[in-house]
C-alpha cells in the first residue's frame, strides 16, 4: 500500500470514529495496560482500525463494525485489580463495555451485539452478524500479536492522532 493511500485510509477511518475519539471515555481507556505493555486504547484501535480496513475490503457495514471494534473493550477499569470487578473479567467485560458504550452514544443493535459478542464462546452472547464474527475474530488475531510482541499499536494512536488522557496505569 503506498504512502498516500495510508494516509488516506487513516483520515477516513479518523473522520468516522471523531466523535468516539474526542471523548473523555474512549481517551481514558489509556491509562490501563490490557495485553502486556499494550494499553486498552491501543488494542482497541489496533481492533477498529484492522476491522475497518477488512469490512471496507468486503463492503459490510464499515460503520456499526468499527464503532463496535473501537467500544468493544471500553469497561473502564484495571483488569488486574480484583476490588475493582470482583468477578472473571474475561467472562464480564463485554457487559460493562456495552454497558458505558451505550452510555457514551446511541448504539444500533448490530453495534450492542459485537461488543456483548467480542470473547465468543467465553463471553456468552453469539454473533449475530458477519461484523461481529469479524470482530471477534480480528480482536483475537490482534490480542496475540500484542502479546507476542509482534506489533506495536501504540505506533497507529500516534499516526492517528489520538491522546489518551495522562496519566497512564502503570
Amino acid at each position: 500500500m503506498s504512502y498516500l493511500t495510508r494516509k488516506r485510509r487513516e483520515r477516513e477511518f479518523v473522520e468516522l470514529t471523531r466523535e468516539l475519539l474526542d471523548s473523555d471515555q474512549v481517551r481514558m481507556m489509556g491509562r490501563w495496560k490490557h495485553h502486556g505493555p499494550v494499553t486498552t486504547l491501543d488494542h482497541s484501535l489496533f481492533v477498529a482500525f484492522s476491522t475497518y480496513r477488512i469490512a471496507r475490503a468486503l463492503r459490510m457495514d464499515v460503520r456499526a463494525a468499527v464503532r463496535g471494534a473501537l467500544l468493544h473493550d471500553l469497561y473502564l477499569y484495571d483488569s488486574r485489580d480484583k476490588s475493582a470487578h470482583p468477578g472473571n473479567q474475561c467472562f464480564d467485560h463485554p457487559r460493562f463495555a456495552a454497558r458505558n458504550a451505550a452510555a457514551l452514544t446511541p448504539l444500533s443493535p448490530k453495534e450492542r451485539n459485537i461488543i456483548l459478542s467480542h470473547m465468543w464462546p467465553l463471553g456468552g452472547a453469539l454473533p449475530r452478524s458477519l461484523e461481529a464474527w469479524m470482530v471477534d475474530l480480528v480482536d483475537t488475531v490482534c490480542a496475540g500479536l500484542e502479546v507476542s510482541r509482534i506489533c506495536r499499536p501504540s505506533r497507529l494512536r500516534e499516526r492517528l492522532g489520538v491522546r489518551p488522557m495522562s496519566p497512564a496505569y502503570q
